[in-house]
């Protein structure tokens, strides 16, 4: 076998890997975006529901950010809900360790049962409670614009 072949049987055998690779992550972008994900808790709480943040030492209005330390998206979203807060508490919320402490946060790790709790399926999610206790939206954020248009009916609520 000549070394053209070799490497065109190669290239063929990666091209037929990155199909394989590609057609999973399409079908789990359709999943996630059509809502039939299976979800980890069929007992997820939602809007409407009274989030317990006794439990976490805090009293509302806050905002609960459950969050990777590994995932830049979530640094971002942390920062920016930390700024859009508006007087409410931050609660960030960790499945493993937390990273180091931040200023106007409440950081908490090994909160991997809250995750499946409020049904946060991916990172970073955000969860808006009111004074009251109650939740009052809860989301994917993984953008800036995306933390500013949860938190917004908040602010007038």
């Amino acid at each position: 076998m000549t070394f053209q072949t070799s490497a065109l049987l190669v290239t063929w055998v990666a091209l037929l890997l990155m199909a394989f690779v590609v057609a999973g992550l399409v079908r789990q972008v359709h999943a996630l975006s059509s809502g039939t994900a299976a979800r980890p808790v069929s007992a997820t709480l939602r809007a409407g529901d009274r989030a317990d943040l006794g439990r976490l030492g805090v009293t509302g209005p806050a905002v609960l950010l459950f969050l990777r330390p590994t995932c830049h998206t979530c640094v971002e979203a942390l920062a920016e809900t930390v700024e859009a807060a508006d007087g409410r508490t931050v609660v960030a919320l960790y499945e493993g360790p937390a990273p180091e402490e931040r200023p106007g946060v409440v950081a908490f790790s090994d909160q991997g049962h809250l995750f499946a709790t409020y049904g946060a399926l991916a990172t970073p999610f955000a969860v808006a409670v009111g004074a009251d206790g109650e939740i009052t939206a809860a989301a994917p954020v993984g953008s800036r614009a995306a933390v500013r248009e949860l938190l917004a009916p908040v602010r007038t609520a």
